[in-house]
């Protein structure tokens, strides 16, 4: 197969993603947003899960205020990402409130770096963000590898949240690029397969 230029067709993919979901009005987001919490709650190993590893959501992103709220209301601890000043790294803290978050990097909501940091990864979930996914449960993310990153030392449990016209059948990806375990949509749970997909980029990361 010839080679492509991933940041291309990722690039690409963003831009389409983003017209699709700004397209989407607020009572479909929010019947949507409702769906995906539900079906997480659903998930089997929500269940037996001691810690939620988050992300705080932006406007464009699967709401994840209402599976915050769950996961306190269900007993669990909630950590969300930080990301680290001057690196492309984030590390995971716990908070019990949403008034313990301020705008970090990218003006996304942030945990305060004094806030305990999750070290113990035993029965954590870490759920997923994507503007794309495809069947075999890799992400497209936003560009900026953070996530890639953590995952590709992280070895717990992962779902990708998404909204389910945002799935792929099959996407081109760096080899660095990790799959989720499942991807939880307003419709449906998909278990991913863990298997290299046959079409993988040439160039590229």
């Amino acid at each position: 197969m010839r080679p492509i230029d991933i940041r291309k067709y990722k690039q690409e993919l963003r831009q389409e993603s983003r017209q699709r979901r700004a397209q989407m009005d607020a009572a479909q987001k929010e019947k949507r947003d409702r769906a995906v919490a539900r079906n997480v709650r659903r998930l089997y190993q929500y269940g037996p899960s001691k810690t939620m590893l988050v992300y705080v959501s932006t406007s464009i992103e699967v709401d994840t205020r209402r599976i915050i709220e769950n996961a306190w209301a269900d007993g669990k601890r909630v950590a969300v990402p930080r990301c680290i000043p001057s690196t492309r790294q984030m590390e995971f803290h716990y908070i019990r409130s949403f008034e313990e978050l301020s705008p970090g990097a990218f003006s996304v909501l942030e945990p305060d770096a004094s806030a305990p940091v999750v070290t113990d990864f035993a029965g954590c979930i870490m759920l997923v963000p994507g503007m794309v996914f495809d069947l075999d449960g890799y992400r497209l993310g936003y560009g900026k590898g953070y996530y890639d990153r953590y995952l590709s030392r992280f070895d717990g449990f992962t779902a990708g949240l998404c909204y389910s016209g945002e799935l792929k059948k099959r996407m081109y990806h760096g080899r660095y690029d990790r799959a989720v375990d499942v991807i939880v949509t307003d419709q449906w749970i998909r278990t991913c397969k863990k298997s290299e997909p046959a079409e993988q980029a040439l160039n590229g990361n």
